[in-house]
């Protein structure tokens, strides 16, 4: 029942009885004491009885409430609307029933999220598993060798060599996953200033400066030293070396790099164009997804955590990046920071 429709019933009440005394003040004159004595007897009685039935109507009020409300947790509850749910209607009834389903709605949404979370650590425990498992298993090879074969210094060398490999791989791959979580946890702090962007990619080329070189690769800087942008310039040069790490690794030997900075609407545009091996088209958000290798460079060094981690970086600093590329001419990965 609605509380317009009790609230008419209540004022249906309240007008009987105050017509009652209206009436038996109106007749207290009139009237000789005994008669008027049995009207007041009378009048008391009728007031009774209003009580009673008003009584009797807020039970079945608080009766039907209840039933209504026990009857949407159990639907609820059973993952079905309820039956009775009138949301139009102005109702403590729809009102209760509302938030209800408000609630219920709110904690189904948490528990997906819970779900998602779970099968995301799930994923992210199996991928570690299978960066690890190759390293350590050429050091337990290469250490039972050492231990079960006499081998000419040179041989050993050798394999103590691989072994040094696969150590650094396995130290390269702990790293990224520290940052990783400082990343996704962010427990990592953003020291955003206004400076000049020349000397974090200055600082960002540095890293790859030494591997550039063994490939004979050209890299090529276009930024003026006037360019001030406020942005963290650790974190950016770790970002910008990430990307600049994968144009080295997959650019084949002679090739060249470019670097070119300017002003795009509300943001400062870097541009890193290589002529590399190029990406797949289908495959411009796949880059960026943790663990991500694709098949024609599964045989290369790397875990597949460097663009995610730039990628993240960036946007933690209220900036993107983007992708350009043609498969066999090359990629241009354009990061943009906020002006």
């Amino acid at each position: 029942m609605s509380r317009r429709t009790t609230a008419r019933i209540l004022k249906i009440f309240s007008f009987t009885a105050a017509v009652a005394v209206l009436l038996l003040g109106l007749l207290s004159g009139t009237l000789s004491p005994s008669v008027f004595r049995i009207l007041l007897v009378s009048a008391g009685c009728f007031l009774l009885i209003l009580v009673f039935c008003a009584d009797r109507f807020y039970r079945s009020l608080v009766s039907d409430f209840s039933n209504d409300i026990c009857e949407t947790v159990d639907a609820l509850m059973e993952d079905r609307e309820p039956d009775n749910f009138q949301p139009y209607e102005d109702s403590a009834v729809s009102k209760a029933q509302g938030k209800l389903l408000q609630y219920y709605d709110k904690m189904r949404d948490e528990h997906r999220q819970s779900d998602l979370e779970r099968q995301t650590l799930q994923e992210l425990v199996s991928d570690i598993s299978h960066q690890v498992k190759t390293p350590v298993a050429n050091i337990q090879m290469f250490t039972g060798i050492l231990r079960e074969h006499e081998l000419d210094p040179e041989k050993r060398n050798e394999f103590l060599n691989l072994m040094s490999a696969q150590i650094s791989k396995l130290d390269f791959l702990m790293q990224s996953l520290i940052k990783m979580s400082r990343l996704e946890t962010g427990t990592f702090t953003i020291h955003m200033e206004e400076s000049r962007l020349s000397d974090t990619i200055a600082r960002a080329v540095s890293a790859v400066w030494a591997k550039a070189e063994q490939k004979d690769l050209q890299i090529d800087v276009d930024c003026g030293s006037d360019v001030l942008v406020r942005h963290d310039a650790k974190w950016t040069a770790e970002a910008l070396g990430n990307i600049l790490d994968n144009a080295v690794k997959y650019t084949s030997a002679g090739g060249s790099i470019r670097i070119r900075v300017r002003p795009w609407q509300f943001y400062t545009r870097i541009d890193i164009a290589d002529t590399g091996i190029g990406i797949a088209e289908e495959h411009y958000n796949d880059v960026f997804r943790r663990f991500y290798r694709a098949e024609e460079v599964a045989s290369e060094e790397g875990v597949g955590l460097g663009l995610y981690l730039a990628r993240g970086i960036i946007t933690r600093q209220h900036g993107y990046i983007s992708v350009k590329s043609k498969q066999g001419e090359g990629s241009t990965f354009s990061v943009y920071l906020l002006t």
